[in-house]
C-alpha cells in the first residue's frame, strides 16, 4: 500500500511527505536553535569556517549571495556538510573533488555534535524510503544499496533565508533559491514553520509546500529520473521567504556512489509520465558517465571558482 502511494506520487509530483521516521522532533527542535544561534554571528565568526578553508571538498559557510541557481545569486546563507573524510580516504589521496573534512564552527558548540546525530538519523530515514521507491518499482527491497548506493554519496546543508523586506521594490523577484532540479536520487527535506517552498505543479503553475510538524519532505533528483527512464519526476522547485524572520532549512541528499553508472531500466514507454522537454532543456536519459562526473559538472556552475581553489 505505501509503495503504491509512494510511485503515484513519484509518477505524477516528484515530491512526497513521510510521516512514521521515527525522528525524536526534539533533535530538530536542538538542531534549528544551534543554526540559528550560528546565522546570528557576525560574518568574521562565520568566515572562521567558510569554504574557502575546505579548498576544493566542498564544506562549510558561505554568505548570501555567494551561491547561484540557474545562473542568478541565492538569497540565502549556508553551510555545506557531507560524509566526512579522513585524510588518508584513498579519494583525497587521489586528489578527488568534493571529498573532505567537514568544517565545525567554534561557536555554537552544540552545533557540530547535532549534526552529527542528523546525519545518522537521515541516513536511516533515507534508506528506508529508497527501500520504498525500489518496491514501488517492481524491484527487490535491497536494489539501490546492491547497485548504485553501496557507498552512497551523502551531502547535508543548513541553509538560512534573511527576512523579507517589504519595503524593498527590487526584492519582487529576488528568489533564497531560484528554480532548479536536484541532481541525485533522493531528498529529504526537514523545514522550520515558516514555509516558503514551491514546487512547480505537472498541470503548471507552482504549489506551495506548506511546513507541518513530523513531516519530511522527499523529493526525486535527476538520476532518478535517468533510472526510471522518464517514469519518475525530477521535479523544478524554488524557495522565497516571505516572513519578518529568518527561515531554516535541512536539505538531506541521498545520491548515487561516486563511481557509479546509473542505468536506464526497460520501463515501457507508454508507463512514461514525463516524456517532455525538461525545464533546463537538459536530457539526463543521454548522460553517460559516472554519477560523480555529473555532480562536479553541476557543481562548477553553482560555485564557479571552487575548482581554482587549493
Amino acid at each position: 500500500e505505501v509503495a503504491a502511494a509512494i510511485d503515484g506520487a513519484c509518477r505524477h509530483f516528484g515530491f512526497f511527505g513521510i510521516v512514521g521516521h521515527g525522528v525524536d522532533p526534539d533533535l530538530q527542535v536542538r538542531l534549528e536553535h544551534a543554526s540559528h544561534e550560528f546565522f546570528g554571528l557576525p560574518d568574521d565568526e562565520k568566515s572562521e569556517i567558510g569554504m574557502v578553508h575546505a579548498g576544493r571538498a566542498w564544506r562549510g559557510w558561505f554568505p548570501v549571495g555567494g551561491e547561484l541557481t540557474s545562473g542568478r545569486p541565492d538569497r540565502k546563507e549556508g553551510i555545506y556538510f557531507g560524509a566526512d573524510h579522513p585524510d588518508d580516504h584513498h579519494r583525497l589521496l587521489a586528489g578527488t573533488a568534493l571529498h573532505g573534512a567537514n568544517l565545525r564552527p567554534r561557536r555554537p558548540t552544540e552545533l557540530g555534535p547535532l549534526v552529527d546525530a542528523w546525519l545518522s538519523e537521515m541516513f536511516r530515514v533515507a534508506s528506508a524510503v529508497l527501500d520504498g521507491i525500489a518496491l514501488a518499482l517492481g524491484l527487490p527491497r535491497e536494489w539501490f544499496r546492491e547497485t548504485i548506493t553501496d557507498d552512497p554519496t551523502v551531502l547535508f546543508r543548513i541553509f538560512h533565508y534573511p527576512p523579507a523586506d517589504p519595503g524593498d521594490p527590487s526584492r519582487a523577484d529576488d528568489w533564497g533559491v531560484a528554480e532548479h532540479t536536484d541532481y541525485g536520487l533522493l531528498t529529504v527535506l526537514a523545514q522550520d514553520h515558516l514555509g516558503g517552498l514551491e514546487v512547480a505543479s505537472p498541470r503548471g503553475g507552482w504549489i506551495a509546500v506548506d511546513p507541518l510538524p513530523g513531516v519530511f519532505v522527499c523529493n526525486l533528483g535527476d538520476m532518478l529520473e535517468r533510472l526510471t527512464n522518464g517514469r519518475y519526476r525530477s521535479t523544478p522547485h524554488r524557495v522565497r521567504n516571505t516572513s519578518l524572520q529568518g527561515r531554516l532549512s535541512f536539505p538531506y541528499f541521498f545520491d548515487p556512489s561516486w563511481d557509479a553508472t546509473v542505468p536506464v531500466l526497460p520501463i515501457l514507454d507508454e508507463e512514461r509520465t514525463a516524456d517532455r522537454p525538461r525545464w533546463d532543456g537538459a536530457d539526463v536519459l543521454a548522460w553517460d558517465g559516472t554519477y560523480g562526473d555529473y555532480l562536479t559538472a553541476k557543481v562548477a556552475k553553482v560555485f564557479p571558482d571552487l575548482f581554482t581553489r587549493t
